[in-house]
């Protein structure tokens, strides 16, 4: 069965809009857990809009799942931070300052050298890497030269264009996770997921190990709870 991560990004912006520390977000990872979830995600950026740093600390103390920290690794503040906290897992995101949200896998042809070299930093500190990619067997088969563990593959287009013909917004996601698979590479892969299109997708694709979900699981839980949210999101991944 897929994994699913819980990204709580959402959660410390709830907090963040009016300051103290409601909701909890120790308190909602630790429930996400007990609820089900198998992971426990968070993507820090450098104006800590969202999830801070000081909150990665926090976190790395409770979590007893699998902690995944995902971020721009061209940001020495971020690389510090993982080898301080020595999550299970992190993912590279080639993100830039500003950015609302990641839109954009790596060009692991052009970024070869830089990949191969931050990969090893991760690694040597005992730390499992993933690598966003867009759904692209050459990316795919790129990032298999860099050295890292996993990759994720950049959903929103398959989120996109699911309702207009899910077979078509599938196709490319089904290569590159072939690609993966040739290669010796674990999968995961993340963003636009929802309760409409996470089963068809987990059904399709081919050694998928691991789903990181936020928004729409943040989204979802305004209506159905926290706790419920959770399990129907786990009802979708198995297949």
């Amino acid at each position: 069965m897929t994994r699913l991560s819980v990204n709580i990004n959402k959660i410390a912006t709830l907090r963040n809009s009016r300051g103290g520390n409601n909701p909890d977000l120790v308190q909602v990872a630790k429930d996400c857990e007990r609820f089900g979830a198998q992971g426990i995600t968070v993507h820090p950026r450098p104006d800590e809009r969202h999830i801070r740093y000081a909150d990665v600390y926090d976190l790395k103390k409770i979590v007893t799942t699998e902690f995944n920290i995902e971020g721009n690794c061209q940001e020495q503040k971020f690389i510090d931070l993982v080898l301080a906290n020595k999550p299970e897992q992190v993912t590279l995101v080639p993100d830039v300052l500003g950015q609302i949200t990641s839109n954009h896998g790596w060009d692991t042809i052009k970024n070869h050298d830089y990949l191969k070299d931050m990969i090893a930093v991760f690694k040597d500190a005992g730390i499992r890497v993933s690598i966003f990619v867009d759904p692209d067997p050459r990316m795919v088969e790129g990032a298999a030269k860099t050295g890292t563990d996993r990759v994720e593959l950049y959903t929103e287009g398959y989120a996109t264009h699911y309702h207009q013909n899910r077979e078509t917004a599938i196709a490319p996601y089904v290569e590159a996770a072939k690609a993966a698979v040739d290669a010796g590479l674990g999968l995961n892969a993340g963003h636009d997921l929802d309760l409409h299109n996470l089963n068809y997708f987990a059904q399709n694709i081919p050694g998928l190990l691991e789903v990181s979900i936020g928004h729409a699981l943040i989204s979802d839980a305004l209506y159905y709870g926290l706790e419920n949210t959770v399990q129907m999101y786990l009802r979708q991944l198995a297949v």
